[in-house]
């Protein structure tokens, strides 16, 4: 019987990993790092690791040729062996975006972004998975640069997109402090949701909190305007309640000056283990010369994506949508 090629990724980076943790004596996600490092480099790159154990990932590793498989299917296998090494080591932060709603902001991007090229920014990037499904989804030329302050999700986003074969530029830092990177036209984000425990660097955005900690998620919004040039595109994973906390006053005058909202899609409150949890996409385009507002806004409320029929429905509204708005 044949196996499915993510199944067949799948056990390779789980088996080389259980491995190279017990070698090394290590975590499995610091173990999945490193035994993607070795499938991208075609050696074993662990000084510490036994012959026999050399010798036997090497003859794991000759078994599968990474030429054979498409992007997504790597993309696919790998966010697989970290979801599974996530449950055994539960941090609350690192929640992987689900890949229908990848899919779903892969194609808003590509019906906003009209232009063949451009640059790309995740100022929250994690593992990398949620910007290497826009990029495996995009027939277009993209420059992307990704920012996150853990090191191990870092050096896991850096193997993912290596194993995928995307150029991907990683600072290894807070989103919120100074980012010395040039303006891009488009931006993606899984917000980070919750309080920003650095007052200090807070002081230096107009959406601090009068008083207490600030909302990370909206410093996050309000760094990813600073960075895109005026008519650039930011399309925001959101919470709900984003404009019904006690700071959203501030984010509502913040818009009124900086951004053009194009659009807000709610997904479906099934995909969230309570409606509290439940979160939209947010379109905002950056204001900007010549840039006006749509007549109105896209407002959807999504059907479970897993229905076919209702989705195909929705889809025709957006592109009535982007039809009516070309005119």
């Amino acid at each position: 019987m044949k196996i499915a090629p993510v199944e067949q990724l799948f056990t390779l980076f789980n088996e080389t990993a259980l491995v190279l943790q017990e070698e090394l004596s290590c975590t499995y996600l610091e173990a999945l790092a490193e035994t993607g490092e070795n499938l991208f480099h075609g050696s074993i790159l662990q000084d510490e690791v036994s012959e026999l154990t050399e010798k036997r990932l090497k003859r794991q590793f000759a078994e599968v040729n990474l030429g054979n498989f498409t992007k997504e299917e790597v993309r696919k296998a790998f966010q697989l062996v970290i979801l599974k090494g996530m449950k055994e080591n539960v941090q609350p932060n690192h929640q992987m975006t689900p890949d229908s709603v990848g899919m779903l902001i892969s194609y808003l991007v590509d019906k906003f972004m009209q232009q063949p090229s451009f640059r790309l920014l995740d100022p929250a990037i994690g593992t990398g998975n949620l910007v290497t499904t826009v990029l495996n989804q995009l027939q277009k030329t993209v420059q992307s640069i990704g920012v996150e302050i853990d090191d191990l999700l870092l050096k896991l986003a850096y193997v993912n997109a290596n194993l995928q074969e995307h150029p991907i530029e990683f600072f290894n830092q807070d989103s919120l402090e100074p980012l010395f990177i040039d303006p891009v036209d488009a931006v993606i984000a899984d917000l980070p949701v919750g309080y920003y425990p650095n007052d200090v660097r807070a002081l230096d955005y107009q959406l601090k909190a009068a008083e207490g900690h600030s909302y990370a998620h909206h410093l996050f919004i309000e760094q990813s305007v600073r960075h895109t040039k005026p008519g650039g595109y930011l399309f925001f994973i959101i919470p709900n309640g984003l404009f019904e906390s006690d700071q959203s006053g501030q984010l509502r005058e913040f818009f009124k000056e900086e951004v053009i909202i194009q659009g807000v899609l709610q997904l479906p409150i099934s995909m969230f283990k309570n409606k509290n949890a439940a979160k939209s996409i947010l379109i905002l385009q950056k204001k900007g010369e010549g840039i006006s507002a749509p007549k109105q806004a896209l407002l959807v409320n999504l059907p479970n994506l897993t229905n076919a029929l209702e989705m195909d429905t929705i889809l025709k509204k957006i592109e009535l949508w982007f039809q009516e708005k070309k005119r």
